[in-house]
């Protein structure tokens, strides 16, 4: 079997999925540093479950390093997600 190669523009508009199935949206952008993929922009879809984690926000950064698989839907691992604790906690300090 040949190793499919792809472009960084095959990979905008794919879904994402966390390794445990929850969809998260589409990729928007990828953000190079070096020449090299650093992170990826991610559009939230309102149906996710992180959506209302996020409180408004449109979108979260990616890093690379948290992608396990791409083929027909990207994969990232959950741990790229912030707990729904971190979130409150990061809200809460941003108020203050």
């Amino acid at each position: 079997m040949a190793l499919k190669i792809l472009r960084i523009s095959d990979l905008i508009g794919m879904r994402i999925f966390t390794d445990s199935g929850e969809y998260i949206g589409v990729i928007e952008e990828a953000n190079l540093v070096n020449n090299k993929v650093d992170s990826w922009r991610v559009k939230i879809a309102r149906d996710s479950g992180l959506s209302s984690l996020l409180s408004g926000a449109k979108g979260v950064i990616i890093p690379h390093q948290y992608l396990k698989a791409v083929g027909e839907v990207v994969i990232i691992s959950k741990n790229a997600i912030p707990a729904q604790e971190e979130l409150k906690e990061a809200t809460e300090e941003a108020v203050e």
